[in-house]
């Protein structure tokens, strides 16, 4: 039998009193066991727990942060075939809000886990208002303000030992908190301190589900790109929650503000006045983020950070090849002419991709003078999608 039980600071309950009197084995991290003067037993958990079961020595207690189940050691011992009973305290998460008097129902929390983990934090607080950092090796409130300044503004409340005796919860600005020394952080809640919904309506809507935003009602609305082109494109391009997109030769921004609408970071590229312009309206009337560099590429590449999906609406093929050499995992372009696409093929299979290309040619139904219908054909779009190449 084992119980895990979850640790926030307060005394334990009778249940789990009982619980760690009866066992013959109690582990878990070594500040919760020196607090409540409990003896550690070393050793990597699974394998102290496999060894404790297999000598039928008795019930076995694992203490843990909070609630156990919620990014907790539940995952790992149930994936480890065991199946404890659980006793659960208040999470880090909801003492961070608590301690920081915040709502946290539409807020996104994330704990950061495998290859590639700062960046899809980083992109996922790029994109989203209020985001809740389950603290990891690695990835903490230095390297997520190192990460996001300077063109991602944001207010960092650092939760240090929550429920122990060196608790301290600090309103720290992105500049300071790369500088500072911090000792054992918990939680970051990664707050935009411009945000205000769309509209009221909107925001009562969104507090029927926890965390992220549900996605859009309606997608590939129409832009410059034809909704039919807008739909193939944004299938081939996958944007989604922890992606960073690069939209290259934005025009209004219909490509980047749907990508932003589907839970990726975006940066609009563009270099036309006129065109950012309508490109901020665009975001401002869909109530998303997105980051406008105005420039040229490929010059304005330069100082944004890697992407993992790109699309190029604008440019020769001298931005594609300067986009594909940034090695996003999905590259998607719209051509002018056929003639065109063989030479764009062959750039971007010699920076390691996959490439194909297709023609779109959508024809509309229209109602005629004397009430007749009709199809009229729009002229086709080219599209290269490309997906680079990962060899074993």
């Amino acid at each position: 039998m084992i119980t895990v039980i979850g640790w926030d600071g307060a005394p334990l309950s009778t249940r789990a009193s009982d619980c760690v009197r009866e066992a013959t084995l109690v582990a878990g991290p070594g500040r919760i066991l020196r607090h409540l003067d409990l003896p550690e037993p070393g050793g990597e958990l699974l394998t102290t727990l496999d060894e404790h079961l297999e000598h039928g020595e008795g019930p076995a207690v694992v203490f843990t942060e909070g609630d156990p189940g919620f990014f907790g050691v539940v995952r790992e011992l149930r994936g480890h075939g065991l199946k404890p009973a659980v006793i659960p305290a208040n999470s880090l998460v909801s003492r961070a809000f608590a301690r920081a008097g915040l709502n946290w129902e539409d807020a996104l929390v994330v704990a950061p886990d495998g290859p590639g983990r700062l960046n899809r934090v980083v992109n996922a607080c790029r994109a989203h208002h209020k985001v809740a950092l389950i603290v990891a090796p690695g990835v903490g409130p230095a390297e997520i303000a190192r990460e996001l300044a300077p063109t991602t503004p944001r207010a960092l409340i650092v939760c240090e030992d929550l429920g122990g005796p060196d608790e301290r919860v600090t309103h720290s600005r992105m500049g300071e908190a790369t500088t500072r020394p911090w000792k054992d952080p918990d939680v970051v809640l990664v707050i935009d301190p411009l945000y205000r919904p769309a509209e009221a309506a909107e925001a009562a809507e969104a507090t029927w589900v926890a965390g992220a935003r549900p996605g859009p009602d309606e997608w590939a609305v129409e832009g410059d790109l034809p909704p039919e082109v807008s739909a193939y494109v944004l299938a081939k391009l996958g944007p989604r929650l922890g992606d960073l997109v690069w939209d290259v030769g934005a025009g209004s921004g219909g490509i980047a503000v749907e990508c932003a609408r589907l839970g990726a970071a975006v940066v609009a590229v563009e270099r036309d006045d006129d065109s950012c312009a309508r490109l901020r309206a665009n975001v401002i009337r869909h109530g998303v983020k997105v980051a406008l560099t105005r420039g040229q590429a490929p010059p304005a590449l330069e100082p944004l950070p890697d992407p993992d999906a790109v699309f190029v609406g604008g440019g020769g093929p001298d931005v594609i090849v300067a986009c594909a050499a940034r090695l996003p995992s999905r590259l998607v372009c719209t051509l002018k002419t056929v003639e065109q696409v063989p030479s764009v093929l062959e750039r971007l299979k010699q920076h390691g991709y996959r490439a194909e290309g297709t023609q779109i040619q959508a024809s509309r139904l229209v109602v005629q003078p004397d009430g007749a219908h009709a199809l009229a054909a729009a002229g086709p779009v080219f599209v290269v999608h490309a997906r680079r190449v990962i060899w074993a």
